[in-house]
């Protein structure tokens, strides 16, 4: 029997790790874009995707980026992604060219709302899981459907208790 709740399978991301798997994608990267290896810019999906996307514009030497905000999560509960915020349409195009960096890919949802609009770009993402895994073209770790990330923007020092047991 199980007896933990779901956020309880967690899969703590330090700054430094979250560093070291952003620059690992990057050099997953360099070298595929579609124009002689390169790309046009990156665009980082708002708010996760971020600090990858500077992270990965920063190694690969991408001086052009943008984001497009896309709200999905309301109170940890996931609900029909939205737009909020679009990148520069002449940027953009149908997305060739163009490099799109999330910090995870969980269902799927958002990756495919902005897979829609720019069909033709690649999508990034620094941790998939499983039933979003068809909508990102490269990332660096997958985790299970049930491990709940905590990225280190959302975290403070605090004690833990022990995954099994009070010792």
């Amino acid at each position: 029997m199980n007896d933990r709740l779901p956020h309880e399978k967690g899969f703590h991301v330090s700054w430094d790790q979250l560093h070291r798997d952003a620059r690992a994608l990057a050099w997953r990267l360099d070298g595929h874009g579609p124009d002689e290896g390169g790309w046009r810019a990156v665009v980082g999906i708002t708010r996760g995707g971020l600090v990858p996307a500077m992270i990965v514009s920063r190694e690969l030497d991408i001086r052009v980026v943008d984001t497009i905000s896309v709200k999905s999560y309301s109170h940890q509960a996931q609900k029909a992604p939205v737009v909020t915020k679009s990148p520069q349409a002449d940027l953009m195009g149908d997305g060739t060219g163009i490099l799109i960096v999330d910090d995870l890919v969980d269902t799927g949802k958002t990756l495919e709302l902005v897979r829609s609009l720019y069909p033709k770009a690649h999508f990034a993402t620094v941790y998939s899981k499983p039933q979003g895994r068809k909508q990102v073209d490269t990332f660096v770790t997958e985790v299970s459907q049930d491990t709940w990330i905590f990225f280190p923007w959302d975290m403070a020092l605090q004690y833990v208790q022990p995954f099994r047991g009070a010792d």
